[in-house]
C-alpha cells in the first residue's frame, strides 16, 4: 500500500501577550496672551485710577490749545499784529505739533508709550512757561510752536489706556475721557475771564502750565503697557504689571505661562501702507484731516464771530475798535476788541456743547458701531455748519455754536476709537502719531478759513467746511474694517 501523501502543516506558536500600560505622556503646561489676561482680570479699580490720571492728560491737551482762542484779541492789540499773524500763531503750534506727532509715534512704538508721554509733558510745560517771558512775537510764535511739539506725544496717554481696558469696556470709558478736554477748555476760558483783565495774558500762560506739571509727577503711577513689553520680549515686566492689576482690582490671573511672540519689526512706516492696511490708512488720514480742520475752525470761528461780531454782516472788516492810542495807532487795520464778559458766557456756553452729544455717541459707537455713528454725526456736522450762514439773534448763533462744538466733539472722539482698535500693537502709537499729524495739517489750515477767509466771504468759508464734512462722512462709511467688539490685534 502506497504511503499516505502528508501535507505540509504551519505550526504558529501563539504566545501569551502582555500589554504594558502606556507611559504616561508630558502635560501641555497651559499659556495665555495679554488679551486673555486682560479680559480675565476685567475692569476695577487699576482703570479707574488709570481713566483718571490718562484722562487728565486731556485736561492739560486742552488748555495749551484753546489758550491761543482766548489770548488772540490780546497779543493782536499789544503787538499791533494783522489778520494773517493772528492766525499764523496758531498754525504754527500745530506745524509743531505735526512734525513730532509722527516722530513720537515711531519712538514710542520702540521704545515705550509711558516713556515717551512723560517726555512730552517735560518738554510741554517748560517751554509753555518759557512762552509768558515772550518779548517779542517773533518769540512768542517760536515758544507756541515748540509747545505744539510737545503736546503731540500727550495721545500716548489714550494708547496706554485703550491697551488696559477690557474689549467691552472700551467702547464706554474711552467716549468719557471728552469730559476732560471739556474741563480743560472751560477751565482756560474761565482762567481768561478772571487773569486777562487782571493781571494779563501772561499770568494766564503761567496759571495754565500747572496741571501738566502736576501730571508729571502723577505719571509714576502708571505703568508701561504690558502689550509693549510682551512685543519686545520683555515677558517678566509684563507679568509683574498684569499682576499688580488683578491685586489692584481684587481678581486673577488666567492660569499657565505667559507667552508672546516677540515682535522685532516695531514702528514700521511700512506697514501702514500694507496691502492689508493700505485703503483703511489712507481714508483714516483723511477722516482726522477733515475732522481737525472743522474742529478747530468751530473754535476759532466762534472767537470770530465774538470778538468782531460777523453775523448778518452787522460790521465790515474795515471797522476799527481802538482802545486808546495816537492817531497812527488809529488807522492800523487791527481789531483791537477785547472780549467782553458776555463773550467769554457765551464760549463757556458753546464748549459745553463738547458733551451734550456724548450719551448718544456712546450709545451709537456701540450698537452702531464706530463706521456708521462716524457717518451720520459727520453728515450732520456738515449741515450746521451751513446753518451758521442764517441770520438769527445771538441765543440762535450760540445754539448753532453749542450744536457744532457737539458734532466735532462726537466725531474726534469715535475717529480717536477707530484709530486706536484698527492697528495691532507693533504700529499702533505709529498709526495714531501718522493721524494726528495729518490732523494737525487740517489745524493748520483751519486759521486762515476762519480769521481771514471768512471776514472776506462768510458763506464761502461756511461751504468749505461743510464739503469737507461731506467728504469725511462718506470716507467713515467705506472704512473697510469695524472694530466694534473685536479684540486688539498684537500683529499685523
Amino acid at each position: 500500500m502506497a504511503a499516505r501523501q502528508t501535507e505540509p502543516v504551519t505550526v504558529i506558536s501563539l504566545r501569551k501577550l502582555s500589554v504594558a500600560a502606556a507611559e504616561p505622556q508630558p502635560r501641555e503646561s497651559k499659556t495665555f496672551t495679554v488679551e486673555d489676561a486682560v479680559e480675565t482680570i476685567g475692569f476695577g479699580r487699576f482703570h479707574i485710577a488709570l481713566f483718571l490720571i490718562m484722562g487728565s492728560t486731556g485736561v492739560a491737551e486742552a488748555m495749551e490749545i484753546m489758550l491761543i482762542a482766548v489770548v488772540s484779541p490780546v497779543i493782536r492789540c499789544e503787538w499791533q499784529l494783522e489778520n494773517w499773524q493772528v492766525a499764523l500763531v496758531t498754525t504754527m503750534v500745530f506745524f509743531g505739533y505735526m512734525v513730532f506727532s509722527i516722530l513720537f509715534g515711531l519712538l514710542a512704538d520702540r521704545y515705550g508709550r509711558w516713556k515717551i508721554l512723560f517726555i512730552s509733558f517735560l518738554w510741554g510745560a517748560y517751554f509753555s512757561l518759557l512762552t509768558s517771558f515772550s518779548p517779542s512775537y517773533v518769540w512768542f510764535v517760536f515758544l507756541r510752536t515748540m509747545v505744539g511739539c510737545g503736546v503731540s506725544g500727550h495721545a500716548q496717554g489714550l494708547i496706554i489706556k485703550t491697551e488696559f481696558l477690557p474689549t467691552k469696556y472700551r467702547g464706554f470709558m474711552l467716549p468719557l475721557s471728552q469730559v476732560f478736554w471739556l474741563a480743560g477748555s472751560l477751565l482756560i476760558i474761565g482762567l481768561a475771564s478772571v487773569l486777562i483783565p487782571t493781571l494779563g495774558w501772561r499770568w494766564l500762560i503761567r496759571v495754565a502750565s500747572i496741571p501738566g506739571i502736576i501730571l508729571i509727577m502723577a505719571f509714576k503711577f502708571i505703568p508701561e503697557s504690558a502689550r509693549f513689553n510682551v512685543s519686545t520680549g520683555n515677558t517678566q515686566a509684563a507679568l509683574a504689571t498684569l499682576e499688580r492689576i488683578a491685586r489692584m482690582n481684587r481678581s486673577v490671573m488666567p492660569e499657565g505661562k505667559l507667552v508672546e511672540p516677540v515682535l522685532e519689526n516695531r514702528g514700521r512706516f511700512a506697514d501702514l501702507l500694507d496691502a492689508k492696511y493700505l485703503r483703511t490708512t489712507l481714508q483714516i488720514w483723511v477722516i482726522w484731516l477733515g475732522i481737525s480742520f472743522a474742529y478747530y475752525g468751530v473754535i476759532l470761528a466762534s472767537a470770530e464771530l465774538l470778538e468782531r461780531d460777523l453775523v448778518c454782516g452787522s460790521k465790515s472788516d474795515s471797522e476799527v475798535v481802538v482802545t486808546g492810542g495816537d492817531s497812527e495807532e488809529s488807522q492800523h487795520p487791527c481789531h483791537c476788541h477785547m472780549f467782553a464778559p458776555s463773550d467769554y458766557q457765551t464760549m463757556i456756553i458753546s464748549t459745553v456743547g463738547e458733551i451734550a452729544l456724548n450719551p448718544l455717541n456712546i450709545l451709537g459707537i456701540n450698537f452702531l458701531g464706530r463706521r456708521l455713528s462716524l457717518s451720520i454725526t459727520m453728515g450732520c456736522t456738515a449741515l450746521f455748519f451751513l446753518l451758521l450762514n442764517i441770520c438769527t439773534s445771538s441765543a440762535g448763533l450760540i445754539g448753532f455754536l453749542f450744536m457744532l462744538r457737539a458734532l466735532v466733539a462726537a466725531n474726534f472722539n469715535t475717529i480717536y476709537i477707530y484709530t486706536a482698535e484698527v492697528y495691532p500693537t507693533t504700529m499702533r502709537a505709529l498709526g495714531m502719531g501718522t493721524s494726528g499729524s495729518l490732523c494737525r495739517i487740517g489745524a493748520m489750515v483751519a486759521p486762515f478759513i476762519s480769521q481771514v477767509l471768512m471776514s472776506a466771504s462768510f458763506l464761502g468759508a461756511l461751504c468749505l467746511f461743510s464739503s469737507v464734512c461731506v467728504l469725511c462722512a462718506v470716507s467713515a462709511f467705506t472704512l473697510p474694517i469695524e472694530t466694534k467688539g473685536r479684540a486688539l490685534q498684537q500683529i499685523k
